[in-house]
Parts: C-alpha cells; sequence; structure tokens
C-alpha cells in the first residue's frame, strides 16, 4: 500500500493518493489533475475513485476532470448535493481495495456535509484518516464558511457544536497511533492555528490540539467561533463550482485570451500588474494593481477581486504570463481574465519614492495605513493613530483614509503594501502615496 501526499504550498493545499494491488484512489484533488495522472503512471496503477471531504472553498478541485478521463467513480457525501455523476459516501459506506478499506465518517462542522475518510489495513486496523477540512494539525475547521452557501447552509455557531461532537464522539475515539492526513497545511484561511508539519496521529493532537482539550459545548463554541481569519471574496463562488465540477483546467487555462503589449485595454476593467514590485514602481498602466507572483498570489487575488470582476492580466514574459494564468485557474478565476498580455511600452505612471529618513524623524506628518489582518491588528498598532483597513476591505473602503497629508502603507512584511499602495494610488490623486515596503521589518525591529 501507497500513500502519497501532494502539496500546493500557494493554497497550503494538500490532497492525496493511496494505491493498492494496482487501483489508485484521490482523495481532495487540485484544479490540475496532471500530477495524479503521473502519480499513477509511475505506479502502474488505474484510478479508479476520487473522493471529495466536501465542497471546497478554498480552491477549485478536479474531481470532475479525473472522472470524464479516466472513468474513476466520485465520492461524495449525499448532503452535498452535487451536481456532477457521483456515488454518495457517508456513515456506513465503504471502498474496498481488494484486502483494504477506505471508511465514511459523517464530520459536519467545517461544512454541513463533511466527511472524513478511515483507512483500514488488511488485518482491520485503523492505520490513517484523511480529514479534510474538518481536522489539521492544532486546529480544526472554521466553522463560518457556509452560512450563505452550499446544498446546505448553517450559521457558525451550529456548525461549531457540531464540530464538537464530530471530534468528540467519532475523531477522538480511535486509536491514538492512526496517523491524520488534512487537507490543509500553514497558511490556510480554512483554520486560525494551523501547525506547520503536515501530517499527525490522533494521539498528538489529543495532547496538543487546543480544539480537542477538555472543554464543555459552550466553550468550545466561543473558542472556534472567535478570531478566525477574514474571508476571501472567492470563497462562496468555489464552493458553489465545485458543487457543479469545473471545467477540464488544460483547455480552460488555453483558452484565456491573449493580446499584444501594445493593444488598447477597455476602460473601466481591473487591470493586474504581476511583475516585482521594483518593474512596477518604474512605470506601470493607470490604475493597475501590483499583485505580484508569490507564494499566495491565488489567495490574494481571490480577496481584492470579486468572482464576477473582469481583469487584464499582465506579466514579464510569456513563460511567466502562462504560470499566472495557471494560477488564476486554480480559484477558478480563469473565466475572469479579459486577456493577458506582456509589459505594455508606455507606462506612464510612476511611483514616488518615500523619504525614509524624514518618515522617521517626522511621522506625524504623514497619514500612515495599516492593512494588515485584524488579527495582526489586534496584535497592537506599529504606528500610532494609523488607520487600519485590511488589504481584502481596501477597495470597498478608499474613503476612509484621511487625505490631508502624505499617505505610507505598511503591512508586515511588504508584499500587502505593495497592493495597497497601487490601489490607493490609483484613487487618490491629491496627495502623494508611498509604500513602505520591507523596510517596516527594519522599523519594527529597531
Amino acid at each position: 500500500m501507497i500513500i502519497h501526499q501532494f502539496y500546493d504550498k500557494g493554497l497550503a493545499h494538500a490532497s492525496y493518493a493511496v494505491i493498492h494491488t494496482g487501483k489508485m484512489i484521490v482523495i481532495d484533488p487540485a484544479r490540475d489533475p496532471q500530477p495524479y495522472y503521473n502519480f499513477a503512471t509511475l505506479h502502474e496503477a488505474d484510478i479508479v475513485g476520487v473522493i471529495e471531504t466536501h465542497p471546497h472553498a478554498d480552491f477549485v478541485s478536479s474531481h470532475l476532470e479525473i472522472h470524464q478521463t479516466t472513468g474513476a467513480i466520485i465520492y461524495v457525501s449525499k448532503l452535498t448535493g452535487a451536481e456532477y455523476p457521483h456515488e454518495s459516501f457517508d456513515d456506513g459506506d465503504s471502498i474496498e481495495l481488494d484486502d483494504i478499506q477506505l471508511k465514511a465518517i459523517n464530520t459536519p462542522g467545517h461544512s454541513p456535509d463533511s466527511i472524513c475518510i478511515l483507512l483500514q489495513n488488511e488485518y482491520g486496523n485503523d492505520v490513517a484518516i484523511f480529514t479534510g477540512d474538518t481536522l489539521f494539525v492544532g486546529d480544526v475547521g472554521r466553522p463560518d464558511l457556509r452560512e450563505d452557501v452550499g446544498n446546505i447552509t448553517a450559521k457558525k455557531e451550529e456548525l461549531a457544536r457540531q464540530m464538537y461532537h464530530s471530534t468528540r464522539d467519532k475523531l477522538m475515539k480511535l486509536p491514538e497511533q492512526t496517523t491524520v492526513y488534512p487537507a490543509h497545511g500553514p497558511g490556510s484561511l480554512c483554520g486560525k492555528n494551523i501547525s506547520p508539519d503536515l501530517h499527525t496521529t490522533i494521539g498528538r493532537e489529543l495532547r496538543e490540539n487546543y480544539a480537542l482539550q477538555l472543554m464543555d459545548e459552550l466553550q468550545f463554541v466561543k473558542a472556534l467561533t472567535e478570531d478566525q481569519p477574514f474571508v476571501p471574496k472567492y470563497f462562496g463562488f468555489d464552493v458553489a463550482l465545485n458543487k457543479k465540477g469545473a471545467p477540464a483546467f488544460d483547455a480552460s487555462v488555453n483558452s484565456v485570451p491573449k493580446v499584444a503589449h501594445d493593444t488598447l485595454l477597455e476602460k473601466n476593467i481591473l487591470i493586474i500588474d504581476t511583475r516585482p514590485n521594483e518593474d512596477f514602481r518604474k512605470g506601470h498602466l493607470k490604475g493597475a494593481i501590483n499583485l505580484q507572483d508569490g507564494g499566495k498570489f491565488e489567495t490574494w487575488l481571490g480577496s481584492i477581486v470579486g468572482p464576477d470582476e473582469q481583469f487584464y492580466l499582465i506579466a514579464g514574459s510569456e513563460s511567466e504570463l502562462d504560470t499566472m494564468i495557471g494560477k488564476t485557474g486554480k480559484i477558478g478565476y480563469e473565466k475572469n481574465i479579459k486577456a493577458g498580455l506582456l509589459t505594455p511600452e508606455n507606462l506612464h505612471e510612476v511611483s514616488t519614492d518615500l523619504d525614509l529618513d524624514d518618515f522617521k524623524a517626522n511621522t506625524d506628518n504623514y497619514n500612515v495605513v495599516d492593512v494588515r489582518n485584524w488579527g495582526e491588528v489586534n496584535g497592537g498598532l506599529l504606528f500610532d493613530n494609523a488607520t487600519t483597513i485590511p488589504l481584502p476591505e481596501l477597495r470597498e473602503r478608499i474613503k476612509d483614509i484621511p487625505t490631508d497629508k502624505p499617505i505610507v502603507v505598511h503591512c508586515a512584511a511588504g508584499y500587502r503594501s505593495a497592493a495597497a499602495t497601487s490601489i490607493i494610488a490609483a484613487s487618490i490623486k491629491n496627495v502623494p502615496v508611498y509604500d513602505l515596503g520591507e523596510e517596516i521589518t527594519s522599523i519594527v525591529n529597531n
């Protein structure tokens, strides 16, 4: 038997393959199915099944495409209301791969339709459990993503109560040596306290996971519902798309139109410029948002841009453009791309450099905008009297920024402030807008 984890660091997403006697089951696959095909070929296995632990909010799954390509059966809880061909997979259901079994366990909490998959070996022993977004290393799934979307909706307090019982009545009763394989690692917005480790055991979680410690239901609900991360704009869209089933990845991203770099772009359509900030600052199109290629591009794209908004996508080379279109497709936004293009020639907008010494000496002469997330802001402001607007809220709250002094924007390390500065500078023209960038780290450390 082979258990293999595929990990996408950009989305902090883990998917899995289980191979036994020449048959392979894929669990919670990413948008691009090719790695699973390659792995099956490497091990001379046939993909016979795909299991979805729930309709994911933070990435688009390739379950339908894998079914259409290989004939693999899609297994999902009947509560999902799946609109694609599938077999229900709930309490009491199992998949046999010769002498091993994959058993469904309904574990509502993160979503009403969440399941976990218990793997039993040829001796009937519980050896591993694939927990989706129910149980992470050091955390459990947030309960506030299904209040308005999905086949079944539920308030976060109700889902938190369900999570209490799913963990206590089902997962915590498994043998302590059972290996836990979650669908997410650190940086995922599906939890608030996820450990850097990518797998764990039931025993370790019983000892170390705050959510599995001794507490009553009310204490658990309070602990789970408070201080959760922000919800990106695209999450509800992805739940609906995964419930329906996404179009084939390669065909969809390859259909994104590309235009010449000197094409006259339509007005009133967003421009997402993915070049490095130093290149963007030297020259960019009017109104462009500098959302650089990086570890969390997909999350920030889906947090700043709504699922009903079109945008142009700019990159520095053909290969970079293809990469960024692919990353956009991972959250199902490829259809939002009006066109992709390389760096235009006439870049008349130039970013102004901050006089760092003057800023340090005369901070009160500037309006400081803090675009960190609320969890960071609640830990303390880095500048007194800063205006706090987390990046995902910025486009809707531009009018909250004072314009009586030059504006300086900061985050925690520089990535978010680059995007935020470009958003603010596109709307506010009567005072200069500066990006503190990476300098924030030296200021904080001193």
